[in-house]
């Protein structure tokens, strides 16, 4: 697939990714899906994940290892906390 572009209102709108397939915010014109979000969708997935992606859902880990400053802990166990 070649890198076509659109220009909407003076923007320059790129053809999405692999990764964004599946994604509601996509848009078809003349055959070529393009995101209705973001001009240029490869840059969204230079991260880890496209913040405007409807198809992925971001798993946050509830049950991990809490962060706690050796400083403050050993004030609060002197304290009697």
């Amino acid at each position: 697939m070649s890198a076509q572009t659109i220009t909407v209102n003076g923007i320059e709108c790129h053809p999405i990714v692999e990764k964004c397939q599946g994604c509601e915010r996509t848009k078809e014109v003349d055959g070529v899906k393009y995101c209705a979000s973001y001009p240029l969708p490869e840059r969204k997935w230079a991260q880890k994940v496209c913040n405007f992606a409807t198809h992925m859902k971001l798993e946050i880990d509830k049950g991990g290892k809490v962060n706690v400053n050796p400083l403050k802990a050993s004030k609060r166990a002197a304290r009697g906390r």
